[in-house]
This record gives structure tokens, sequence and C-alpha cells, in this order.
């Protein structure tokens, strides 16, 4: 699973691990992806999408028609 919302875009930051001695090497800070299924009512079936934890509380508060409409404004398939 690719860690990439489809709902806000969030994506990966990358920076550094920084060590007691401070040296410092590469990391990356990966968003908190979850797979949700939701029932999509104006087409008659479910849809499974790929959220970060912030687009899962997005879409409770919109409704999934209206996050379904701006995932499909950003070019995104459902």
């Amino acid at each position: 699973m690719s860690a990439h919302c489809q709902l806000t875009g969030a994506k990966p930051g990358f920076g550094n691990r920084i060590s007691h001695s401070h040296r410092r090497t590469p990391r990356r800070f990966d968003p908190n992806i979850q797979r949700k299924r939701y029932w999509l009512p104006r087409e008659g079936r479910h849809i499974r999408l790929t959220l970060s934890a912030r687009a899962v509380r997005t879409v409770d508060a919109i409704g999934i028609e209206a996050a379904v409409a701006r995932i499909r404004a950003r070019g995104g398939n459902v």
C-alpha cells in the first residue's frame, strides 16, 4: 500500500534521524494511512478508499458524497 491519501494528498515527508552524537541519517515520516470501506448510496455500491486518519475525520464531517466529489476534482479514481 502506498503511503498516500486519496482525499488530502498527504504523502511521506523526509528528514534526518539525529543520534545522541548528532550524526544525521535519512528517515521518512509516513502519514497514518488506513483503508476504509464506505457505502456510496448515489451509485449503489461500496468503495474502498486509502485515507489518512485526518481524512477519515473529514469524511465523517462532510459526508462521503462530498468527499468523493473532492477526490474526483483532484483527478482521483473512485
